[in-house]
């Protein structure tokens, strides 16, 4: 086998993640939480429940763009769709990418900037998931999906949730004064 058709015969190398990503709370106006369950289980071990993540496929791909691609890449769930209301929250995390996963990215990057997004879908809306990268999924009331999250990021971001839609706060608001549930 001559050189060039080694070089032929190789998979491509993949490319470096981009260290820029988008954390996407998809929830029903009913307060509803949808959480998936990851493939691999998290550093230390347990089950891995979270929110659609993932990187930019490109520099030049915008956080809408990229939420977009990876709800329906998760999921099945077309974030553009008349009944979906996709909104940015305008909040980014900062975190330290975890050693196991560092291979993923380019020499020297330690940190990823993760974009908030919330997706309020309607309530009969079909879940997909991809298999390389989920193996269940699952709605929660939102203050439970917080507890089951294993991102602490993610967690805060579920909690926030009434701030960002109305009638979430609405509904959270009417069960503490029936004594059903705390203040958020």
């Amino acid at each position: 086998m001559t050189a060039s058709s080694e070089e032929e015969s190789r998979p491509p190398s993949r490319p470096y993640k981009i260290p820029e990503s988008v954390l996407v709370v998809i929830y029903r106006e009913d307060g509803q939480v949808l959480l998936l369950r990851r493939t691999l289980p998290a550093p230390q071990g347990e089950a891995f429940w979270q929110s659609v993540t993932g990187s930019k496929d490109s520099a030049q791909e915008n956080w809408h763009e990229t939420a977009v691609r990876e709800v329906r890449e998760e999921t099945g769930i077309d974030a553009l769709a008349p009944d979906c209301v996709l909104s940015d929250w305008n909040l980014e995390n900062v975190y330290t990418i975890y050693p196991e996963w560092q291979h993923r990215y380019a020499p020297g990057v330690w940190h990823n900037r993760e974009r908030v997004f919330g997706l309020r879908v309607p309530s009969y809306t079909a879940v997909h998931l991809n298999p390389r990268e989920h193996t269940a999924h699952a709605w929660h009331d939102w203050q439970a999906a917080a507890l089951q999250c294993f991102s602490s990021s993610n967690a805060e971001a579920i909690l926030m949730l009434p701030r960002f839609d109305p009638c979430i706060a609405q509904k959270a608001t009417q069960a503490c004064e029936t004594g059903l549930a705390p203040r958020p």
